[in-house]
């Protein structure tokens, strides 16, 4: 998303910031992955770059789901799976 803000949009953090009305903080800590894209913050950022909230709210969840296969690694594999009941 840092990339969308300055190589796209040409803008500081603070200038983007400003004109998202949140604090330089508040921009700074999703930019940098210490907070989460909420949907108030997607709505910001697609206002800002033109760009739709459901992107942002998408790039969110593909970060989470990466952090949870990295963090659960092999425990995963070893969860067995439940056989599916289809109807003949």
């Amino acid at each position: 998303m840092r990339e969308i803000i300055e190589e796209h949009a040409h803008l500081s953090v603070t200038d983007a910031a400003r004109r998202m009305g949140v604090s330089r903080q508040a921009l700074h800590a999703v930019l940098r992955g210490r907070s989460a894209v909420t949907a108030d913050m997607a709505l910001r950022f697609a206002q800002l770059t033109g760009g739709r909230p459901e992107l942002f709210l998408r790039m969110q969840e593909n970060l989470d789901l990466w952090t949870a296969r990295q963090r659960l690694g092999v425990r995963l594999a070893k969860i067995e799976p439940v056989p599916s009941k289809r109807a003949a």
